[in-house]
């Protein structure tokens, strides 16, 4: 399924393009639009009309959706409700060419659209809200997505009261999950969609889409027959329209469905069908995934010339590898398909392409964390600099107090001489405890100051730390490991048409011992960035690295309570250190058989305990001056604002540690 898994994020950027689709029955539809345009004599229903045809049209036809657009935007100027929904569908237009723009579209819909108070209002807002987090999906992450959907996108249509658009919203989360591998979750968004848009709107395109993308989530869990049923149910929806554009959908989900079964046959015929469709309305972006799934069925039927041939006409085609990862595939396909074929001086050609890529992708993502960084750092140096010129404004004031304080007693004991000096002195006693009063406070305020700034220094040393994991993880990956393929591949080919098996036998366990280089080099780069744990969340994470450490005269028993997948990715990562150093410590120090990790979280707060039954160690070893291992501990311990409570003997060692999870 790995091949499915491929094309999935494909599938997923084009289904999730747009929150408004036209019904099943698209003539009827394109009647009724034009008709407005044609009878209505309001300015307002015409210009939205005509900014709904340029939405149907941004696919098939660019230059007829621009025209479109600026005819509704002209009708618009007298209606500023209108007109602010103009900025959404300009989003809509710019979504599959500049995402830069729509983006910058979608948030000047949403500002203007907030002015009102409306259920209208809040439906547009929400679909400016999707929209944004698919436009910025490529660039934050699917994380990001799912976090605008949940906090923004369906809180407003739940506010709106329209449950088709709810059902479909829910459809589209589930959409996002089943990309991410949470497939028990998408399945239960999904039901709830079904539940909702079977009742509510039985015949709709909604339902329809519904249907499609839970028979997709069953079809990457291999299971192929509970997808067919879901898919049958869509082909009964889709069957009296067969002139709608939402068959090539349809025959997508179907090739999905043979490729399961391993049926290359009827899966070529279903793509022959949705090209024909996909070809008709113009959707160049199915049209080269359905390619590609063409192009993997010859693969596998050993036609390697018409696969190879494929590959390269959708690096002409282009619509597909405008994004640079999907490029990036098709290269290291080449590669790879070369190699099968025994073309090895084109294989390299395509591997070196292919890393070129990589590292061009690295060296714009190390760009964009510098840029980060830099903005981070002139906010804080301002902060800074705002915090130092209150704290001296504080002191001018308390000085210009404390003079006032006594030359108003000075006043006193001029106007009432010998008989209130008792009084002057009482008076200047509690003057005098003010006085350290007010310093102290002021000393306190100083001190938070500082404390601040620590926090500050802290956490930019352990972010600088993590990215530089990163950014070595990625050169082993992509860099060093490209090149060492190459090796293998120019090896492998010279051996067989040169060597015997038997008469160069040494000679092939050094290439056996290559072959084992380059998987040690893979796993150092996971260790350095845990892929579990940014695919999958903390608990999988730690769960894989307690499997990493156990060995056959070690048991680790790991104990997750309630460990939550919502904490931030960067609290999660401090955590899996602190657990990683742990482990580290116990394993390599301790002498122990066996080791008890326990984690819980509870509401703000993530508690760590790990017991061994190792020879224990002196109190004063873990003075932070005196251990690195301890300073890095207390480092990450203090980012969090936590404690650590050591307690070793000769019968073991036990680490308590209590961290905050509030974002800080």
């Amino acid at each position: 399924m790995k091949r499915l898994a491929l094309i999935l994020g494909i599938l997923l950027s084009f289904r999730a393009q747009s929150q408004q689709i036209p019904p099943l029955n698209e003539k009827s539809y394109l009647d009724s639009l034009q008709g407005v345009m044609k009878n209505s004599s309001g300015y307002p229903s015409k210009a939205v009309a005509s900014f709904m045809l340029s939405n149907y049209y941004r696919n098939a036809d660019s230059l007829l959706s621009k025209k479109q657009l600026e005819t509704g935007r002209i009708l618009a100027k007298s209606d500023p409700f209108t007109s602010a929904q103009y900025f959404y569908y300009e989003g809509q237009y710019y979504a599959d060419r500049n995402k830069e723009k729509a983006a910058v579209s979608y948030l000047k819909a949403i500002k203007l659209l907030s002015k009102f108070k409306s259920k209208e209002s809040d439906l547009l807002q929400s679909w400016c809200w999707f929209g944004y987090g698919i436009a910025q999906k490529n660039k934050e992450g699917y994380p990001f997505l799912i976090k605008i959907m949940l906090e923004k996108s369906i809180p407003l249509i739940e506010k709106n009261g329209n449950s088709k658009n709810l059902g479909f919203e829910y459809t589209q989360l589930a959409l996002m999950l089943t990309y991410n591998a949470e497939f028990k979750k998408a399945e239960n968004y999904n039901s709830k969609a079904l539940e909702i848009l079977e009742k509510a709107a039985p015949n709709s395109s909604e339902l329809f889409f519904a249907y499609l993308n839970t028979a997709t989530n069953f079809f990457y869990q291999a299971k192929g027959d509970i997808g067919k049923s879901f898919l049958d149910k869509a082909e009964k929806l889709i069957q009296p329209y067969p002139e709608s554009s939402s068959n090539s959908f349809y025959f997508y989900d179907k090739a999905l469905y043979f490729i399961t079964k391993q049926k290359h046959e009827e899966t070529l015929s279903a793509i022959e069908k949705g090209l024909y469709y996909t070809k008709k309305f113009k959707q160049n972006l199915l049209t080269q995934m359905f390619y590609l799934n063409k192009y993997d069925i010859l693969k596998r039927q050993k036609k390697y010339t018409e696969a190879r041939d494929l590959l390269k006409s959708i690096l002409t085609e282009r619509t597909l590898v405008i994004d640079a990862n999907n490029r990036k595939m098709i290269y290291l396909q080449l590669s790879s398909i070369n190699e099968e074929m025994g073309n090895t001086k084109e294989a390299l050609i395509w591997q070196r392409n292919h890393s070129k890529l990589s590292d061009s992708l690295n060296s714009a993502n190390i760009k964009l964390e510098i840029n980060k960084l830099e903005t981070k750092y002139n906010t804080a140096e301002k902060e800074r600099s705002i915090a130092n010129l209150n704290a001296e404004k504080k002191q001018k004031e308390l000085e210009v107090s404390k003079k006032n304080s006594y030359l108003w007693a000075l006043s006193l004991v001029l106007i009432l001489f010998i008989s209130l000096a008792i009084f002057l002195f009482i008076l200047y006693g509690n003057n005098r405890k003010l006085s350290e009063q007010k310093e102290i406070n002021l000393q306190q305020k100083l001190n938070d100051i500082k404390q601040k700034e620590e926090l500050i220094l802290t956490k930019a040393i352990l972010e600088g730390e993590e990215r530089e994991r990163e950014r070595i993880a990625r050169d082993l990956h992509d860099g060093l490991g490209g090149m060492l393929a190459g090796v293998k591949i120019n090896f492998s080919t010279w051996a067989s048409e040169h060597l015997n098996n038997e008469k160069h036998e040494e000679f092939f366990k050094i290439l056996s011992q290559l072959d084992r280089s380059v998987s040690e080099l893979r796993h150092i780069a996971r260790n350095l960035m845990p892929e579990s744990l940014l695919n999958f969340g903390l608990e999988t994470a730690l769960h894989d690295l307690c499997q990493f450490y156990i060995r056959k005269d070690l048991e680790i028993d790991f104990q997750p309570i309630n460990i939550h997948k919502d904490l931030l990715l960067s609290t999660q990562l401090t955590i899996y250190r602190i657990v990683q150093e742990l482990l580290a410590n116990a394993v390599k120090h301790s002498g122990a058989t066996n080791i008890l990790l326990q984690c819980s979280h509870s509401q703000d707060h993530f508690f760590i305990t790990i017991e061994d039954n190792g020879r224990g160690f002196k109190k004063d070893t873990t003075d932070p001056s005196k251990s690195m291992g301890i300073l890095n501990l207390k480092n990450r311990v203090d980012y969090l604002q936590g404690k650590m409570e050591i307690n070793s003997d000769t019968e073991g060692t036990t680490i308590n540690i209590e961290l905050n999870t509030y974002e800080i």
